[in-house]
């Protein structure tokens, strides 16, 4: 018990890491039949709706009329760097370097996020918690680099424009998280997704306007087959997902929040194997060892 109640920071970004497990699953599902943009808007959408019932039952309000000026300036503001900016970015590099490679260059979100906390907020982290990181990348990247592995070569024959929107991805989204933090303050964790909920609506509205793809936002609807994995996710994800990493960097350093959180592709194994049958060799095992031993040391200290 006194594990959980010294590390509820850590605890919350474990299970944040499990959420988005879920919602990679999900949304790679929707994606397929309706694309990425109108996937990205629509999960946003009903995870607005799951918040605003959570928030009617919790709070007794509709919208977090409660939180401060400050608050909704930093958090809408974070929502539309992570939300807007930095999926845009990232879904576009799937289509150049395709999702293995896009995901090995987000394991920079944790460091990204450790210098943008230390810029913007002041947080430190000790050389254990970078021993910590460290392990923890390593095991990342060796569970990355043999996902979805067909006998084909490693190569550095990348794409140089498929990089740098990986790794605008990776920017946006760490500084979102950061942006996250110094908005949130002592303010309500589900609260303060809404709100960057709404700033992530109001961007896609926007960009879905400018480019004329509300048509396709109209047929996805309509489509039963891709809005129950799209719901699930939307539940996982902005809903549950999104909240619980607020509370992540509510209790701990943010570089150490992200860090634990960027456990997906090694959580994402199990569920290939079961749903996929995919075969899991013994670099993606060591992965996921060593990268539990490095998630591990922070709830040492």
């Amino acid at each position: 018990m006194n594990l959980i109640e010294n590390h509820p920071g850590e605890w919350a970004a474990l299970l944040t890491a499990v959420f988005w497990t879920v919602t990679a699953l999900a949304f790679e599902s929707a994606s397929r039949r309706v694309g990425s943009l109108v996937v990205n808007i629509l999960r946003l959408v009903i995870g607005f709706i799951f918040l605003t019932i959570f928030s009617i039952i919790y709070k007794g309000t509709v919208i977090p009329l409660d939180a401060s000026r400050e608050n909704w300036f930093w958090l809408s503001l974070s929502g539309l760097v992570g939300f807007v900016f930095g999926d845009l970015f990232l879904f576009k590099s799937y289509t150049i370097i395709g999702s293995r490679f896009s995901m090995l260059i987000m394991t920079l979100v944790p460091p990204i996020t450790a210098l943008f906390s230390w810029i913007i907020i002041g947080e430190r982290l000790t050389m254990f918690h970078y021993l910590g990181m460290t392990l923890t990348f390593l095991g990342i990247s060796l569970a990355i680099f043999n996902r979805n592995g067909k006998g084909e070569k490693l190569t550095l024959k990348l794409a140089p424009l498929g990089i740098l929107y990986a790794f605008g991805g990776a920017v946006g989204q760490a500084l979102g998280l950061v942006l996250s933090k110094f908005g949130l303050k002592d303010y309500d964790p589900f609260s303060a997704t809404q709100i960057r909920v709404i700033a992530g609506i109001a961007g896609f509205s926007v960009l879905i306007t400018l480019i004329r793809r509300w048509n396709n936002v109209k047929v996805a609807l309509s489509d039963k087959v891709s809005m129950k994995p799209l719901s699930l996710g939307a539940f996982f994800g902005p809903f549950l997902g999104v909240s619980f990493s607020l509370i992540a960097v509510k209790f701990t350093k943010a570089g150490i929040a992200s860090t634990i959180m960027a456990l997906v592709p090694v959580f994402i194994i199990v569920p290939a194997v079961v749903m996929y049958k995919e075969k899991v060799t013994l670099p993606e095992i060591a992965g996921a060892i060593i990268s539990v031993i490095g998630v591990a040391l922070f709830f040492l200290k």
